[in-house]
């Protein structure tokens, strides 16, 4: 991995507001045809429901659209895509590597559903929002990925231009909940 990172935009932690470290982002596009034979070739099952995840060693793949799938990892190397890539050999997909445009928040405890519900108008309860849920949704005037780990664990996927503000919000509901 290179020794020169992106610099966090996020401003800092808080007992339920923390950056994520630095992770490797891919956007998958693949036809129904493809799925079963790309998921093997990249080792990670791709879900098929809506707004499912799947996680296989370090590879996380998060169902945003029928044909489209966000691939995860904390253990990116510089050329982690060109990796991915290679395994795909002949499939016909598309796969593009979008480390630098995001940013990661974990949004954790017991005021995370009442953290994260202040500016998202999604049912965030665990019954209608289970574990392994994912979803491309807003957070106030930002789009954001929302993706639920544990039931007082979420991962939150946000454009680096949007980072301080949704990051803002999410301490101002931290303080009110």
């Amino acid at each position: 991995m290179s020794e020169l990172l992106p610099a966090s935009p996020f401003l800092g932690s808080s007992r339920a507001v923390q950056p994520l470290g630095h992770f490797g982002r891919a956007v998958l596009r693949c036809p129904a045809a493809m799925v079963d034979l790309v998921g093997k070739r990249l080792g990670v099952a791709l879900p098929q429901t809506a707004c499912r995840s799947a996680i296989e060693g370090k590879l996380a793949a998060l169902w945003l659209g029928p044909d489209e799938w966000l691939l995860l990892t904390d253990d990116a190397s510089d050329d982690w895509v060109s990796g991915l890539q290679s395994r795909l050999g002949d499939a016909l997909c598309a796969l593009v590597d979008v480390s630098h445009r995001q940013v990661a928040l974990a949004v954790r405890g017991d005021a995370a559903e009442a953290i994260l519900a202040s500016g998202c108008a999604l049912d965030l309860s665990l019954a209608a929002f289970p574990e392994g849920m994912c979803t491309r949704t807003m957070y106030d005037k930002a789009e954001i990925i929302l993706w639920r780990l544990a039931p007082d664990a979420f991962h939150v996927e946000v454009w680096r231009s949007f980072a301080r503000y949704v990051e803002g919000l999410l301490r101002v509901a931290e303080v009110a909940a």
